[in-house]
């Protein structure tokens, strides 16, 4: 008897929640097909129902992981409060999926035109979230660009410290800068 297409749909969402996990902690390079069917509860045969390349399900992954961290956004923060929850211990730590943005800059830029167009607009997507406008050229809008660079770059680099208390100090620093670059303060609601 063949399965559901509720079965099919669960098992893919396991697959991809096992690849954006291992991926955002390890990268494409560092990642087998098995490793991450083996997370799943799966077997290698299953992964073939579902993707026909490591690099789909690296794509998949990717948006996978950017859905999670969306699903978390409350529309209702304030910029301030925005920069201050991405920029903390908490998101630093984080133990589950982790942001694409930050973990996979450099895989990214190694792998195929389709992985980076994905990474390209989850950034927009990112930069849209904290814009109140997302006019090219606007002034704004370069601000919040320079907001998310900050961002992005500063988790990037903490998650890669050894060093708990330097990690934390350049969080710091960033949150320091991203806030000074929210329009009027970061008060207003983005």
């Amino acid at each position: 008897m063949p399965w559901s297409e509720t079965h099919k749909l669960r098992t893919r969402e396991r697959i991809l929640q096992s690849a954006a996990i291992l991926f955002t902690r390890q990268g494409f390079d560092g990642v087998s097909i098995d490793a991450v069917m083996k997370h799943a509860g799966l077997t290698r045969g299953a992964f073939y129902a579902h993707f026909t390349s490591k690099s789909e399900l690296y794509t998949q992954a990717i948006r996978f992981a950017a859905r999670h961290g969306a699903a978390q956004l409350n529309a209702e923060e304030n910029a301030t409060a925005r920069i201050e929850r991405y920029l903390s211990e908490e998101h630093l730590r984080e133990d589950s999926i982790q942001c694409p943005l930050a973990c996979l800059v450099s895989d990214v830029a190694q792998q195929d035109k389709r992985v980076r167009a994905t990474y390209t607009r989850l950034l927009e997507g990112f930069v849209d979230y904290f814009s109140s406008s997302t006019a090219p050229g606007n002034p704004a809008r370069r601000q919040v660009m320079q907001q998310v660079v900050t961002m992005i770059g500063g988790m990037a680099i903490a998650r890669t410290l050894t060093d708990e208390e330097l990690a934390n100090e350049l969080l710091d620093a960033c949150r320091e800068l991203a806030l000074s670059l929210a329009p009027e303060g970061g008060s207003k609601r983005p």
